[in-house]
């Protein structure tokens, strides 16, 4: 499998959202078809063909339905050498900053006393000499 192919396939936002539906079950590409109404089935059916290429999805013929379903492996993949190994640095600079933040609870900077907005705010009236 091709990282490349599944990152791109990844990508767009559409193909995403294919995916999203094949994870709940398999679905045929008329139905997958009217969950997007704003793009033609051409295009729908391209976006099909780039998932097929990236082996996210496989299909099933029967008779003249086309049934797709979707193939967790190259996620599974991507998941294992992207994202899984960054886990406990991740969570260590996550439980970090969970510690600052709760650390400074209740010791918000005190504004400064005067009020309005920058423009209407008062200039300090100056004494002495003007150079």
């Amino acid at each position: 499998m091709n990282d490349a192919l599944t990152w791109k396939a990844l990508s767009d936002p559409t193909r995403r959202s294919i995916l999203d539906l094949l994870r709940q079950k398999p679905r045929t590409t008329g139905e997958i078809c009217s969950h997007f109404p704003a793009i033609t089935r051409i295009a729908t059916m391209r976006h099909l063909s780039v998932l097929l290429s990236a082996y996210l999805i496989f299909v099933r013929r029967e008779g003249r339905l086309r049934w797709n379903y979707l193939n967790p492996v190259p996620i599974q993949l991507i998941y294992e050498r992207w994202v899984k190994s960054y886990e406990p640095l991740w969570a260590s600079h996550g439980l970090q900053l969970k510690r600052f933040v709760e650390s400074r609870k209740g010791k918000r900077r005190e504004r400064e006393p005067h009020a309005g907005k920058p423009h209407e705010r008062k200039q300090p009236e100056r004494t002495g000499a003007s150079r």
